[in-house]
This record gives C-alpha cells, structure tokens and sequence, in this order.
C-alpha cells in the first residue's frame, strides 16, 4: 500500500515489475529506431539525422532539463516523486588502473578513450535490456528490471560476458581496456529522486553497494559475481571458482563465483 510519502509506490512498482507495463512497450518500440544519443528510460532516440521526423511523429523530443531524458520521460520522473523496493539484477563496470592510464595520455586521449568505452557500453547493455543508469567517471552502471528482462539474473550475467568480450578481453592481442565486472542479484529502491525541479531515475541501497564493492574487486577480464546472482542465473557450462570475499563497510563476507573471460567456452 502506497504511504503519503511515497503516494506513488504503487504505480512504480507495476511500471518496473510488469512485463505489459508502458516501460516494456516504449523501449521495444523505441530501440528499433534509428539514432543516439538515447533516453534513458524508453530509448528514444535523441539524436541523429532523423530525430526531427521521428520527435514530429511520436511527440518526444530530448528534454531542456535534463539532456539524459526525452521531454516526456523527464517530465514523468518529475511529478511522479517517489519509488518502490524491487528484486533486480544490477551490473557495474569498472576500468582498471584507470588514473595511471590518464597519466600517460593526454586529457584528450583519455576522453576519447573512455567515450569509446561508454559507447560499447551503451550498446551491450541496451542490447541486453538493461536501463543505462549512470557513466561515472570510469564506471558503467546498467539496471535489469523485471519489467524489461524477465530472467534478470542470467540477462546481467550475458551481458558482463559480453562487455568484456567487446572491449577486447580474450583476444590473443589483449584488451583495449582493462574493465572488471561485478554483477549482484537482490532488493532495491528504484524510482525518481530529486528536488521537484531536477530530478533522475535511479536505484538505491545495499544490493546497489554490493554490486559497486563487487566490481572494485573484479581484475581486468574478471566477472565477480554475488552467489545471489549465480544460484538463479548462472551458466552451467562457465568455469568459476568460489570465494568468501571481505567487502568493505560489510560486517560479514559475501560468497561470490569469480569467472574470467578467457575460461568459458566460445558460443556455438
């Protein structure tokens, strides 16, 4: 039941957990339509040379206020305040070594760079139906909803295997770019958060944390992966090796399946 402080409860909880909810339909829809950049909620496409016919047609175009979302998107967000708790999966990306790789590169470079990772990113995520959430500094954060994927667990799982392999781990030559991944599967807070004026869609608590303290420990060509995330969604036919790992701000271990890119078998 919705609580005054959270009216909206309800509403959110059916938009990100039910398959025939408008998120579902909009981003089917949408992904198939040429251009990038795109919304971060329902993929419209916010750039490109046919942005202006397909903004004619649909009635979306990229919002003033935040240049993350289409107008409609943003305005939703924003008089919609408020979220619900959801079983999610969730997949953050990090780059290695990171800070002496922009020691020895220029400014410009080191942009380019990271643009160049952002955009494979970008597209292995969208690509695996999760929500884009953020590109911080050197990290990539994508959110599989139960509305959009229904077997979130395995979907998160693929697509690490997939960004690893699209930033070169596993080649004979080596990775472009070092990442390591961590993949968590569990509860969070996922709705609108912000001031009335600006606000963003995102997910918050301890499933969140674990997932970012999870992929800070990953190596370079490493998936780290909660055991919560493995039991429900892991392939059979990956090599993994288990651990109790010491995270950080956690009083108790977390027992995780640690798989690396070059260990499991090319697909068929």
């Amino acid at each position: 039941m919705a609580s005054d402080k959270n009216p909206h409860e309800e509403m959110w909880r059916g938009l990100l957990t039910d398959p025939q909810s408008p998120l579902h339909a909009d981003r089917m829809q949408f992904k198939l339509l040429p251009g990038s950049p795109r919304c971060k909620t329902c993929l419209f496409p916010l750039g490109g040379p046919l942005v202006r016919a397909l903004s004619s047609r649909w009635g979306r175009k990229p919002s003033r206020k935040n240049p993350n979302f289409c107008n409609l998107c943003e305005e939703f967000v924003r008089t919609h305040p408020g979220g619900a708790e959801i079983d999610l999966s969730l997949l953050f990306a990090d780059v290695r070594d990171s800070t002496s790789m922009a020691e020895r590169m220029t400014p410009a470079e080191f942009a380019s760079l990271m643009n160049r990772f952002f955009k494979a990113s970008s597209d292995v995520l969208i690509g695996s139906d999760a929500l884009v959430d953020k590109f911080v500094g050197d990290e990539v954060i994508g959110l599989f909803l139960p509305a959009i994927v229904a077997d979130h667990p395995a979907a998160a799982l693929e697509a690490g295997r997939r960004l690893l392999s699209a930033t070169g781990h596993g080649e004979p030559g080596g990775p472009w770019l070092p990442i390591g991944i961590g993949v968590h599967s569990g509860t969070a807070y996922v709705g609108s958060v912000g001031d009335g004026l600006v606000a963003d869609f995102t997910a918050m608590g301890d499933a969140v944390n674990v997932a970012a303290r999870l992929a800070s420990r990953a190596g370079p060509g490493e998936l780290v992966v909660a055991e919560a995330a493995w039991t429900r969604g892991g392939p059979r036919h990956w090599p993994n090796s288990a651990h109790m790992l010491e995270l950080k701000g956690r009083a108790s271990p977390i027992e995780v399946r640690v798989v690396r890119i070059d260990g499991i078998p090319p697909r068929s």
